[in-house]
């Protein structure tokens, strides 16, 4: 496959076409993946938001007291509770706020962005990510996969990750497949489009950079099975149990 970033893209404002702005930029192929970060689907879509918007309550004080503590500076609890507001739940708040999206994804922070935001204080994920692949890729006539980036439970550094895709699977399906000693696979599920979300972080890079579309093409799902499952249920995801006992026996 190849991969390239899209070069010549304006910065971002409420209210613009992002599938234009792509289109302007690109000759797209039908069998194309275009990875959208998702900070100019959230510039598009107006999430910016400012500090002072939000007025800390009892529990985002708490927050911000005891994280500044341990990190030995003072910590705004404004953003906080701007944290809290976008979340539907927090499964930690200390030493970090781990957030519960209302889409199902879960990251630090809720993945409110404080860098790159031209006249405001927060960028807030985009409402409904698989909405605006599906806008995307209507538009564009070419699949689409809406990134960010996110950290990682048991290793250090950041990753791309997908918070909505359409036009493809979220995963190859390989239960039922064999493997070279014919064996059965029972339990393989790859989740093809945070691959791809990671693959395009690599020539989008991070910073400074200005390239937030990246284009993968003579990719392939194959003639495999196709799933739409990759955030986890509560009832079977063992380590957010785990972390909501132990975060109710602090």
């Amino acid at each position: 496959m190849n991969v390239f970033a899209v070069e010549g893209l304006p910065e971002v404002r409420p209210g613009d076409d992002v599938a234009a702005l792509i289109d302007e930029q690109v000759d797209l192929r039908p069998d194309d993946v275009v990875c959208v970060a998702s900070t100019i689907v959230s510039k598009a879509e107006g999430r910016q938001a400012d500090l002072d918007n939000y007025q800390a309550g009892e529990r985002a004080r708490s927050i911000a007291e005891r994280v500044g503590a341990a990190a030995g500076e003072e910590k705004d609890p404004r953003f906080a509770q701007a944290v809290i507001d976008a979340s539907d739940e927090l499964l930690i708040d200390f030493p970090i706020m781990l957030a519960v999206t209302p889409f199902g994804h879960i990251t630090v922070n809720a993945g409110i962005d404080r860098s790159n935001i031209p006249g405001a204080d927060l960028l807030l994920l985009p409402e409904s990510p698989g909405a605006s692949a599906r806008t995307l890729h209507e538009r564009l006539d070419a699949r689409v996969v809406v990134t960010d980036t996110s950290g990682r439970p048991f290793r250090y550094g950041q990753r791309g990750v997908a918070l909505g895709w359409a036009g493809l699977p979220a995963a190859r399906d390989w239960r039922g497949e064999h493997d070279r000693e014919g064996k059965e696979l029972t339990a393989t599920v790859q989740a093809v489009v945070d691959e791809l979300a990671a693959t395009a972080n690599l020539v989008t890079g991070e910073g400074d950079g200005g390239t937030p579309v990246a284009v993968i093409r003579d990719w392939e799902f194959g003639a495999h099975n196709g799933s739409d499952e990759l955030f986890r249920e509560p009832e079977d995801d063992i380590v957010r149990r785990a972390l909501t006992a132990w975060e109710g026996a602090e």
